[in-house]
């Protein structure tokens, strides 16, 4: 193996299972799980540290907010870390680029370690307060008719958990489509416009540095910092990035959802709809007697998104359900 990762955790593996595991581990964004170890990213270099699974004692997901970071955009957007504690009390911080791929690599450890903590002590115990606070919303009792209803919801909920990358690509779909939906087409071309003149600047400062004028190298660092700037900034016309690659995603997303859980017949809302979030939330209407049958509680549902705007102030893990489902029914217009 040439690039070895670090030993972090007191148990280490032989080079020869190391290098297996690590070849087989899958990754997700600069991190990696494999059979036998944790493969962790320091700032620059992806998995590059490992912790044996039998040494990892909490792992847990934490976001840096800055002042402006619930609108999710530019150098104000939140930062997503993966934390791993392991041995006696020692901790690894490694940061990621999408919260998502966080979210995944908790989703896989909750499979193979489901024994390992994934909250902090302190979110356990606002995890606590939380489903103490919930409790009391909820009615003790149901009716016959919400009771039915909410065991259709388990049901859609356990068919959409069988095979979760359909929903998955349909709420990313959706972000992506609203997005590019809202985006001015000019701010492309722009960026495109500025990635040339820097390519010309780079030529031109290589050509006068080549012809030792010093000057050069201003319009070389130029160049080069606006090619990877705006290369970055995923906003250049591609052939994935146009609105009608993306229109087309968006199409294929609900043709795979409408295939999985048929149109209209027994599931409980819209194939276009179908997502776990949405089906949680309607559960909890249920729960709370605010609905007695799935329609209405989709109703509800439906007027509760509509409520919800950059003027109201909610928690960070209704927050993350609104980004991911609230594009679902404006694209659909609510229907």
């Amino acid at each position: 193996m040439i690039f070895k990762p670090r030993q972090l955790s007191l148990a280490a593996l032989d080079d020869e299972t190391l290098a297996a595991d690590k070849k087989r581990c899958r990754r997700f964004g600069p991190c990696g799980v494999g059979e036998k170890a944790l493969y962790l990213n320091s700032f620059y270099i992806d998995r590059c540290f490992y912790v044996t699974l039998s040494s990892v004692r909490r792992i847990f997901k934490r976001v840096a907010m800055s002042k402006g970071g619930f609108t999710g955009r530019g150098m104000f957007a939140s930062i997503p870390y993966l934390v791993v504690e392991y041995d006696n009390g020692r901790q690894k911080q490694c940061n990621f680029k999408r919260e998502e791929d966080v979210d995944r690599l908790l989703e896989h450890m909750a499979r193979v370690c489901p024994e390992v903590p994934r909250l902090s002590e302190e979110g356990e115990r606002r995890l606590a307060e939380k489903a103490a606070r919930e409790a009391a919303r909820y009615l003790k009792e149901l009716t016959p008719q919400a009771q039915s209803a909410w065991d259709q919801l388990e049901g859609a909920r356990a068919k959409l958990a069988a095979d979760p990358a359909r929903s998955d690509r349909l709420a990313r779909a959706a972000r992506t489509k609203r997005s590019s939906d809202r985006a001015n087409p000019a701010y492309k071309w722009v960026a495109l416009a500025i990635i040339i003149l820097g390519a010309a600047a780079m030529v031109y400062g290589v050509w006068t540095w080549m012809n030792q004028n010093s000057t050069g190298v201003y319009f070389l660092l130029f160049g080069l910092a606006a090619i990877f700037f705006f290369s970055g900034a995923n906003v250049l016309p591609t052939a994935r990035n146009n609105k009608k690659a993306v229109a087309r995603e968006w199409e294929e997303a609900k043709a795979s959802l409408k295939d999985y859980v048929g149109e209209g017949g027994t599931f409980p809302v819209p194939y276009w709809y179908a997502h776990p979030i949405v089906l949680d939330r309607m559960i909890r209407i249920l729960r709370e007697g605010r609905a007695q049958t799935s329609g209405e509680a989709l109703e509800v549902l439906k007027a509760d998104l509509k409520a919800l705007n950059s003027s109201v102030q909610v928690e960070q893990e209704e927050y993350d359900e609104v980004v991911c489902i609230k594009p679902l029914f404006l694209l659909q217009d609510y229907q």
